[in-house]
């Protein structure tokens, strides 16, 4: 009977048995415990109370485990062996020495605003797996609601019924140009500048593309768009030969690699796409997720 009923046990009383078991004494028990003698007399006579039976034959010095306490006590230390493994997994993960990120985030995003945290949070936690899944455009917020990923940095959702979005960087847009046009000794280039110029824009599932096109359409400026690109690399070696004029957001206009091109604010207005921390509605992040993100603004920030 008395093995059934060992998961009505509280912790405390399984702890006494335990340590009265180790130690055969109340008195040694009770300083292992940190109670008194008195309360642990208490839980042990509870615990039998709970189980039926007698745990413990009592002799004027010491106490032995009956037949019954030999019986349970193979229950009770792997239950609280358990449970010290459980403190210890939480433990690491709440300090980072163990766990796994799953990231998500378009490739542009990641080259511009995750390489700097990634080494360091990498340098900092080695312990945390962190898995990254460069994804297009449209596969970012899919990737987030069907959990493919804890969560992404990217742009706004228009859809927050499923999502929860937190801006961490606003990103102001830049054009790109050949660096013998005379916008690149500019210090900065105007909306209405660009009328009538070639422009090199990113295909219409870019969230860029939309709001080049926004910001034209207030000023009454019809976009002369003379290619589109899937690649924003191909768009910075197009502006290099002096096709059109690229628009990106300065972060991304900065990191890319084609020789021969310089990256020049726009003004009047200035637009700036915003990115931040992407998750699912009500969604609680683990401990390392939120502890990259709050390395990732620090970063951004400066």
């Amino acid at each position: 009977m008395y093995l059934m009923s060992v998961s009505r046990l509280t912790l405390k009383q399984l702890r006494a048995i335990q340590q009265v078991y180790r130690t055969g004494q109340i008195s040694a028990a009770a300083e292992a415990l940190n109670i008194t003698q008195s309360a642990t007399s208490v839980l042990i006579r509870q615990a039998e109370t709970v189980l039926g039976a007698t745990l413990f034959e009592r002799t004027t010095r010491s106490l032995a485990p009956s037949a019954a306490g030999e019986s349970v006590i193979g229950l009770v230390e792997r239950i609280l062996g358990d449970l010290s493994t459980l403190e210890e997994t939480i433990r690491g993960l709440r300090d980072l020495e163990r766990g796994r990120i799953r990231l998500t985030a378009t490739p542009a995003t990641g080259l511009t605003l995750l390489p700097e945290t990634v080494r360091r949070f990498r340098a900092a936690y080695p312990a945390v797996s962190l898995i990254l899944d460069d994804c297009a455009p449209d596969q970012f917020y899919s990737n987030i609601i069907e959990q493919r990923a804890d969560f992404g940095i990217g742009t706004e959702p228009e859809d927050k019924s499923a999502l929860d979005w937190q801006i961490l960087n606003s990103d102001p847009l830049c054009i790109i140009c050949a660096v013998d046009h005379p916008f690149a000794e500019r210090d900065c280039v105007g909306w209405r500048e660009l009328k009538d110029e070639p422009l090199i824009l990113s295909r219409r599932d870019y969230g860029v593309r939309g709001m080049v096109e926004t910001t034209l359409a207030k000023l009454n400026i019809r976009a002369r768009v003379v290619a589109e690109v899937g690649f924003l690399g191909s768009a910075a070696w197009m502006s290099a030969c002096g096709i059109g004029f690229a628009i990106l957001p300065g972060r991304l206009a900065r990191a890319q690699p084609a020789p021969g091109i310089r990256s020049v604010p726009l003004v009047d207005p200035v637009v700036a796409r915003d990115a931040g921390l992407v998750k699912r509605r009500r969604h609680t992040l683990s401990h390392s997720a939120e502890r990259f993100i709050e390395m990732l603004a620090e970063d951004l920030q400066e």
